[in-house]
């Protein structure tokens, strides 16, 4: 899936400002048949109205190899339930990402530069409703 091709849904402020907030996000990618695979507990963070996760172990990690089967699936966090499409982040959205992992996780100064990599930059998915 192009990472230019934009989801014509919207998070609500509502959604982010909930989701942005919850320390983490359980994800349940999509297998080739359809059906959703185990969650998967991670980090979320808010970087301006999107939202994103990242793979500590980059794209070998094996929750990210499973949301590229079909690029979608189902997050839980922050009270909001919600089927998305995972779409993968610019490198110009590096940046923001970083800034958010910093200041979200600051409580976590030995873990948080694990999500700070070169690796799992190159693993940033921004979530889309759909």
């Amino acid at each position: 899936m192009d990472r230019k091709e934009l989801s014509m849904t919207q998070w609500n402020s509502a959604e982010l400002e909930q989701i942005g907030a919850a320390e983490e996000l359980d994800l349940e990618s999509e297998r080739g048949d359809g059906t959703l695979r185990a969650p998967v507990t991670m980090w979320v963070v808010r970087a301006g109205d999107h939202l994103y996760v990242r793979s500590v172990k980059g794209t070998t990690g094996p929750w990210y190899r499973g949301a590229q089967t079909r690029h979608q699936g189902r997050i839980e966090a922050g009270g909001v339930r919600r089927e998305v499409a995972f779409h993968e982040a610019g490198s110009g959205e590096y940046a923001g990402v970083d800034t958010a992992y910093r200041e979200k996780y600051a409580h976590y100064p030995s873990i948080v530069g694990h999500v700070l990599t070169d690796l799992s930059r190159a693993a940033t998915l921004r979530l889309e409703p759909r």
